[in-house]
Parts: structure tokens; C-alpha cells; sequence
């Protein structure tokens, strides 16, 4: 299905002569999943409709393709997040605590740890994928399969190069999201804290 789909797509992108040059989902996907951890900043900008501003946050992450990810907000307060395949913990003064979710946030925590990974394999489950560009500089769209994601999201738009760079959600009552990953460095183990926090 992947060849398939990865065929298709480059035929749309280049034509059939030149079918051997497209950079397709299955190449996105070992890109993204070659690193074992990603380092990096973010800026996380909430634009609501009701506001002239958008809301800012910034801060780090430390992401392990085995672990999950390390989502630790600097500004406009301080608090750090662990998402992972269990759910969203977040550290307090007894440890890690997990966070009760609702079924669209919990599904909004899967999807945001598939696009940082490249599964698209699991995108695929609740998305049609539409990729374009090169390994050096590539869009990916997402458009919503299922009636709950309908719900909340119109389109989500991933950029990137070697690793993913920009993340834009844009939902059905006209507010969007836009997150951009800045300063992105792979590397192949995480330091002893980290690995501490992802095993306790």
C-alpha cells in the first residue's frame, strides 16, 4: 500500500519519466524516524478569533523515537508535559503525574506524536495525506478521515526538511495553531535526566 500510494504520488508530482526522483511518504517517514532524539526549541502561537493577539508560549522538547516526548514550557509560565504512548503526565512536586483526557485530546496527543516521528502509517489511519516538495524542503497536508476529527480540524499543515519545522492546525470554528520548532538537532541517547523522566 505504501509503494502504492508512493507511486501515486509521484506520479502527480513529476510525471511518469520521472517517477524514480519522487520523494514520497514511506522516504518522509525514514527520514523523520532515523534520529533516535530530537532537540530543540519551540514557539507555540494560539490565534483565537475573539482575540486581536494570538497567545504566545515558548519553551523546549526532547523528543525519543521509544520514549515520547518532553514538552517543557518556559513562558508565560513554567511547566513541563510528558506525552507518551500511556497519555499526557505532567510534573509536579510528587512526580509525574497523568492528566485525564478527553477522547479528542487524547487523539490530538497521537496525531502530534506521529507527525514528529513520521509514522504515517498511523496519520494515514485518520488522515488523507497529500505530500509535495523534496527531502530538503517538503509540505504535507492532512485532511481529516473521521467524523470526530471533522469536528476539530479543517486541515493541518506540516513543514520541514530533515526534521519537521512548522505545524499549523486549523480548525473548524476558524481559531488556529501555529507551532514552530526552532534550533532542531539529532542525536543518537538521551542524557541520564532524561531518561530518568521518561522511565519514572
Amino acid at each position: 500500500m505504501k509503494r502504492l500510494l508512493g507511486a501515486a504520488l509521484g506520479f502527480i508530482l513529476l510525471g511518469t519519466a520521472h517517477l524514480a526522483l519522487a520523494f514520497d511518504l514511506d522516504q518522509l517517514s525514514e527520514q523523520l524516524g532515523e534520529p533516535e532524539v530530537v532537540r530543540g526549541t519551540f514557539i507555540q502561537e494560539k490565534h483565537l478569533r475573539a482575540l486581536p493577539q494570538p497567545l504566545t508560549s515558548r519553551g523546549t522538547f526532547v523528543l525519543a523515537k521509544d520514549h515520547g516526548l518532553l514538552w517543557l514550557l518556559e513562558r508565560p509560565l513554567q511547566q513541563d508535559y510528558r506525552i507518551d504512548a500511556q497519555g499526557i503526565a505532567r510534573r509536579s512536586e510528587q512526580g509525574w503525574q497523568f492528566v485525564a483526557q478527553q477522547s479528542a485530546t487524547a487523539q490530538q496527543n497521537r496525531l502530534f506524536l506521529a507527525v514528529l516521528k513520521g509514522d504515517s502509517s498511523g496519520l494515514r489511519q485518520d488522515f488523507e495525506l497529500s505530500l509535495s516538495g523534496t527531502a530538503e524542503a517538503w509540505q504535507l497536508d492532512l485532511t481529516p478521515r473521521s467524523v470526530l476529527l471533522k469536528q476539530v480540524f479543517k486541515t493541518i499543515v506540516i513543514n520541514g526538511g530533515e526534521l519537521v519545522q512548522r505545524i499549523e492546525l486549523q480548525e473548524t470554528q476558524g481559531d488556529s495553531t501555529v507551532l514552530r520548532l526552532e534550533d532542531n538537532q539529532a542525536d543518537q541517547s538521551l542524557s541520564d535526566a532524561e531518561r530518568h523522566d521518561f522511565q519514572s
